[in-house]
Order: structure tokens, then sequence, then C-alpha cells
């Protein structure tokens, strides 16, 4: 394994984190994080975003200890906003920037100078970070309520950037982004100074980073390079460790046989000694003496040979542990009985209109803010729809909808109670077996949504989509792969593919899009029409 950044910024030490409920997040987690850009990857639910909120200081840990170099700044995965604060105030710097508008409108109240203290440029350094942002200046006296979620984002990060902290977590950071704003990111994180420690399942940001930490089975283990690097060494690693479980388990198949021919050679012996015996041929003296002899050399064999037997098997165990065995959802559609010539939905602007017709995929493409998922909620309300120059119109009232930020789910409740109340005709304990197949079981089905990761989040929306009866016979999904490890996309991407209703998709991941085998592909543009690409 290449050798990651030397000097630690975030030390780990048998760090261990249990919920309420007793489940553990965290188990007995060592480790280091060196300074410079660390890329934090590992499978939904293996405990990336809780291990962010322990280094911010958001949870306190059950156990053992997280050390931070110096003071943190963190972006969650899900950002609460208040629509009415004004974006100064998402920056951190309404105090000090109103204060000194204040004194240069002739207040020369000493609180103002307080408020300010060193930070005299506030404004023009805050106008510059929503410039490299790739947002105007002017944002800085309008309201997050008028920002889309990618803006919010980005201003969330320049406010980051702003308070120059050491150490910086940032927690799915794409998620929200159109690419344009994805490609400011990416300038943002090439120039950022200090610790940068992200979260995220978007290869393209995690080959910016320096190092590559994984946490997997409650290890956390650093690689000293971007995430294809990283994928190389592990997909090698694994072949190797493959390899060696075959080798160890031919040699433990050989060792086994030689006990076998040893024990059959013991009996042979032991019955011509016995014939010898029962026979005279030797005096009883001598034949008792080599009957004590043989059977202290077929205790020495026996010996032997299973010491040796024991070995290949230890060998074979502790090459088997190398061996990696992830469980994976089982993700299978419904089939929803439509034909090829059935009217789903229709999309258009003033001048156009696109049919979406039996098994069709069409994706949905465009900046932040421009109206996608406006027009995918009222598509989804049913009937016809206008949004400004859009409009939408489902043919079907059969519409299975994902939406981005899954706010479909009861925070409070628990996970089973969440699914039960949309499959109340399916009985608890086929209802918990059906959710295992989502990697949805244990004390997973009983805790609240509210606690769980973003990737934990959809698959139990998810799951709540796909037990529907009827099945959809469109499903619309909006930003579907936020919060997906990379093995869960391809799981998803799978099963779009071979589901036999329509499918319409809002997304910025254009590997994820790439995939799909799309019949349609639909831009809003910034004028608020539409296009058809390609």
């Amino acid at each position: 394994m290449s050798t990651p950044t030397p000097h630690a910024s975030v030390i780990l030490d048998r760090l261990t984190f249990a919920w309420p409920d007793g489940s553990i997040a965290l188990d007995s987690v060592s480790g280091a994080i060196g300074t410079g850009r660390t890329g934090l990857v590992g499978r939904n639910g293996s405990g990336k975003s809780t291990l962010l909120r322990l280094m911010a200081g958001e949870l306190t840990p059950t156990s053992g200890s997280v050390h931070a170099s110096g003071e943190v700044a963190y972006l969650p995965q899900r950002l609460t906003l208040d629509t009415d604060r004004r974006v100064a105030e998402l920056l951190g710097v309404a105090r000090a920037l109103d204060a000194v508008r204040a004194i240069e409108s002739g207040d020369v109240d000493p609180a103002h100078f307080d408020a300010v203290g060193d930070d005299w440029d506030i404004e023009a350094r805050a106008s510059a970070s929503l410039a490299e942002a790739g947002l105007d200046p002017s944002f800085l006296d309008r309201s997050v309520g008028e920002l889309s979620g990618g803006e919010a984002v980005l201003v969330a990060i320049a406010g980051i950037r702003l308070r120059r902290a050491p150490i910086t977590l940032l927690d799915e950071p794409t998620n929200n982004l159109d690419r344009d704003a994805r490609s400011k990111l990416a300038d943002m994180v090439r120039s950022w100074k200090g610790t940068l420690i992200v979260v995220s399942h978007d290869l393209a940001l995690l080959e910016l980073m320096d190092d590559t930490a994984e946490l997997y089975a409650h290890t956390l283990s650093v690689f000293g390079g971007p995430y294809s690097e990283w994928r190389t060494w592990l997909e090698a690693e694994q072949d190797a460790a493959k390899q060696a479980e075959r080798d160890a388990a031919q040699a433990l198949k050989k060792e086994k046989r030689q006990r076998i021919e040893a024990e059959s050679k013991l009996a042979t012996r032991a019955q011509m000694g016995r014939k010898a015996f029962e026979e005279k041929r030797v005096p009883k003296i001598i034949a008792n003496g080599r009957k004590m002899a043989a059977q202290v050399s077929a205790g020495r064999l026996r010996t032997e040979v299973a010491a040796k037997e024991d070995a290949a098997r230890a060998v074979l165990d502790q090459a088997g542990r190398r061996v990696r065995s992830d469980d994976t959802m089982k993700i299978e559609l419904p089939d929803p009985d439509v034909s090829r010539s059935r009217r789903i939905a229709t999309i258009g602007d003033d001048e156009r209109e696109w049919i979406i017709q039996g098994p069709e995929r069409v994706a949905l493409i465009g900046r932040n803010g421009v109206g996608k998922t406006t027009l995918l909620e009222r598509l989804v309300a049913g009937g016809s729809a206008q949004a400004s120059h859009l409009r939408a119109e489902a043919h079907t009232d059969r519409i299975g909808y994902l939406p981005q930020r899954i706010d479909g789910l009861d925070e409070r409740r628990s996970v089973f109670e969440n699914i039960a109340a949309a499959a109340p005709s399916i009985p608890e304990k086929e209802l918990r077996n059906r959710l295992a197949r989502f990697l949805i079981r244990g004390g997973t089905t009983d805790r609240p949504v509210g606690a769980l990761s973003g990737g934990e989040r959809f698959r139990v929306a998810l799951a709540k989509l796909l037990l529907a009866d009827p099945a959809p016979h469109v499903v619309v999904l909006d930003e579907p792969t936020n919060n997906l490890d990379l093995d869960t996309v391809d799981q998803v991407v799978e099963a779009l593919r071979a589901y036999r209703g329509a499918v319409l998709v809002v997304s910025h991941d254009d590997a994820f899009l790439a995939r799909l085998g799309l019949d349609l592909t639909l831009e809003i543009d910034a004028d608020g029409g539409i296009v058809q690409i390609g």
C-alpha cells in the first residue's frame, strides 16, 4: 500500500460510538488522517457520517477518543437552512459586515468596533469568496430562501473558507450541485489551504484527493493516493487474497488426504499385528513389545499429521479473512405490465412537447434553479401542471416518486413503521424478510429514520417505493445517486435497466446517466425552454 501523507491532523484512539438503542456505529476504531486532502470512502452504513460528526464534536464518543490538531469546520450531509436568514449569515459574516456598514454610515457605537475586530475588509473578502464559488457578490444581502439547494451548499462552503479553520470536514458536498457548480467546487478544493476531509461517492471529486481513507468493518486504513489508485490497489489485493485462499484450500485438502492415508496405513499395520499375535508367529513378549512400539509410532504420526492439518486450516482461515464478502442489495423492480404503446406522460414548453411512452428511459437535465424538481413535483401531483414556460402532464396515476431530499419519511417513526404504513397488507414477518433484501435488518428496522445515514435513508425510501401495490407505471427519480456508495449505484443501474416500466430521472451524474441506456435526454435551458440533446 502507498504511504499516506505524514503528520496527523486527526487521531482516533479506540473510538467507539453506540446509538441510544444500543446499535454500534463504530467499534474501537483507531487510525490517523494526515494533512492535505483526504477522501473518506466506505459502504453505506459503515459509519462515515457518524465519524465526521464525532470529529466535529457534534457527537460524543461512547468510549475512546478523537483528537484534532486545530479548529474543525463542518458541512453536514443534509444542510438545514433557515430560509429567512440572509446569505451573509450563512457565510458567517453578518455581524462583522453589519458593524462595518454601521460605522461607515456614521454610527460609532463601541459595540460595532468590537464586532468588527480586525475584519475591516470583511465585505471584500466575502464578495471574493462568493465570486470564487461562482456566485454574484449581490447575494450577500439576499435571503437563503432565494437560493437553489446547490447555491446554498456553495455559500456554506465559501463561509467555511472564510473562517480559515485548520481542518474542514465536508459530507457529500456535491449532492445538490449541477455541473457548473461541481466545477467551481473542484477549483476550490484544488486550492484548499489546510486539512480537508471529504466523504463522497463522486469519483471526479475523489480524484482530487492526496490520500484515500477507507472505513471498512470498523477499521480505518489510509492509502497514499486518489481513489482510482486506491481502487486498483484494492482489486489487486483482493485478487491476491482470493488466490491465497484457493491455494490454502488446496493445501488443506492435501493434508486431509495425507491424514486419511496415514490412518489407513496405521489401521493396516494394526490389523497385521493382531493377526500375527493371534497366530502366535512370534513369542508373546516380543509381540507385546512390537505392539507398544507401534502404538507410540502411531501416536506420533497422528500428532504430526493432525498438526499439519491444523496449520493448513489456520492458514486457510487467515487467507479467508482477507477476502471481502460484502452483502449487496437485491433490487427487483416489480413488473408494471406496461405496453410499448402506453402513454405515460407529456413534457414540453411553449413550443414543443415530448411524450414518454411505454418502457422508455428519459433524463431531464439542466442547471440548478431552472425548475427540474418543481416540474417533477407537479407531474407527480397528478393531472396537468405548468411551471413558468414548462408543462408536464401525467397520463397515469401509478407513479413511484423518489424525491431528491427523501423527505417522504417520518423522521420520528422507526424504519419498520414507515414501511408498514405504505404496505399495510403485508404481514410483519414477510415485510421484515423483504426489507432484508434491501440490507435493512436487525436493529436498523427499529431505529428512527432521523438517525439513519443518507445511504440508509435511500434504501428505506426505495423499499417503500418498490413495495407499492400495484406497481408503478413510471418511476420518477430526482438525483438518485446522492448519498449512495458505488456498489449500490451499480445495483440501482441494473434494476432500472431491467425495469419494464418507464423511468424519468433528474441527475447531474453523467456517469450514472450514461449507463441507463437512455432513449431521450431533455435539457431545461436558462431561458426556461426545453432542448432535446442528441
